[in-house]
């Protein structure tokens, strides 16, 4: 009997940069900026520089990964 050792990961084949783009189009930046305050959300933001700092920093991956999945629950809610 195989089990998927990704059954529990709501993540998992969704690439980072899919979820920052993501949260860029629903969002915009300074709102995402207001709900993870980092300084490549804030200033001269863009997905390359976003991605880079959040590939190097898990902390700030994981509080963005976080507001991607409230979001997308949120969405589903409303189907």
């Amino acid at each position: 009997m195989e089990t998927n050792p990704h059954k529990n990961n709501p993540l998992h084949g969704i690439t980072l940069e899919h979820v920052v783009t993501h949260l860029v189009d629903d969002l915009g930046w300074e709102t995402l900026g207001g709900y993870v305050n980092i300084r490549c959300f804030t200033e001269n933001p863009s997905i390359k520089s976003s991605l880079k700092f959040l590939r190097r920093t898990p902390w700030a991956r994981e509080k963005v990964e976080k507001l991607f999945l409230m979001l997308r629950e949120a969405d589903d809610d409303e189907i």
